[in-house]
């Protein structure tokens, strides 16, 4: 499942900010509003981290005392 920042994102982001450009979307607003589709359908969506390591250090990661 592609990530926000993958190459395979920034493509579908690049034509869906063509789409909104061709209906009359603003150019300064075109690629927010990509985004923001992109964002709202669960498939590109990021999962969060993977790993421990990816939640932050120990000291700081809920449910650790």
């Amino acid at each position: 499942m592609p990530e926000p920042g993958s190459k395979k994102y920034d493509i579908h982001r690049a034509h869906k900010r063509k789409d909104a450009e061709s209906q009359g979307v603003p150019d300064r607003h075109a690629n927010r509003k990509a985004n923001e589709d992109l964002q709202r359908d669960p498939h590109w969506r990021s999962r969060g981290p993977r790993t421990d390591r990816g939640r932050g250090p120990e000291s700081e990661r809920p449910g650790t005392e």
